[in-house]
């Protein structure tokens, strides 16, 4: 599934104004972003689309992150959660090379199959874009595990507050989960462009199984810790998913 090049088109009146408030420091870790379609399907044919998937587009993202022109790619399929049924991400260090790789990505797919390509945009006829900025954490860097629980947050004007906490409080925690094996790989993003939703919380495991724990786990850890609660106050209002990694890439 390639991610639709009309959304990108359309983004980028916006990007101008968006990159601003993502500057960063120079001791800050490079830059990453990522491009997230959410699709909305058709239920009884989002089977088809993962198969056209497979056999269409894959190997021409698994190209993109070989040849550089990609740092990461991921598809995603609902699990759990509200009306996004799949979910496809590219990762680039530029917002500018996240543009250039979905056009010459998204031609090259009309151009090996485009009844195939126009199948796959029938049964996913909708969806909503968004470009993250990678605040903390590893997404891009290293390859998610099979289940994935991703939290989108709409927050008020003190979200650089609720940076902050997630940088210097929350971080420690996550990143232990991964380096002792109950986490595969966890990043805390911020809103570029898009719709409502401000930052993005994600994490992934091996399975299901050992998704859900970790996140019990974390949810202990840090219930007792007063910022927790100020982080909540903050970003007051999220949509929950549960994602199967169906297919991914990185360098």
């Amino acid at each position: 599934m390639k991610i639709p090049l009309k959304g990108a088109l359309l983004l980028q009146s916006s990007l101008l104004l968006g990159f601003v408030g993502a500057a960063q420091a120079a001791d800050e870790p490079a830059e990453s972003y990522v491009y997230g379609s959410y699709m909305v399907c058709d239920i009884s044919q989002q089977d088809r689309a993962d198969e056209i998937f497979t056999s269409l587009d894959k190997p021409f993202y698994d190209a993109a992150v070989a040849d550089g022109s990609l740092s990461a790619y991921s598809y995603y399929a609902h699990q759990t959660g509200g009306k996004w049924r799949r979910g496809m991400f590219t990762v680039a260090p530029t917002i500018k090379a996240l543009l250039t790789s979905q056009k010459k990505v998204g031609d090259q797919i009309d151009a090996k199959n485009k009844k195939l390509s126009t199948e796959t945009s029938k049964i996913c006829n909708a969806h909503d874009d968004y470009i993250w900025r990678s605040v903390a954490g590893n997404v891009g860097t290293k390859s998610p595990g099979k289940a994935a629980f991703s939290t989108y947050f709409v927050c008020d004007s003190r979200e650089v507050q609720a940076d902050a906490i997630v940088t210097q409080v929350f971080a420690p925690t996550y990143n232990k989960m991964v380096t002792d094996g109950k986490l595969t790989s966890w990043g805390y993003l911020e809103h570029i462009v898009g719709g409502r939703f401000r930052r993005l919380a994600t994490m992934t495991a091996t399975d299901m199984t050992a998704l859900l724990m970790a996140r019990a786990e974390i949810n202990e850890v840090l219930f007792d810790n007063p910022l927790s609660d100020t982080f909540t106050d903050i970003c007051d209002s999220h949509d929950d998913y549960i994602w199967e990694v169906k297919a991914n890439g990185n360098r």
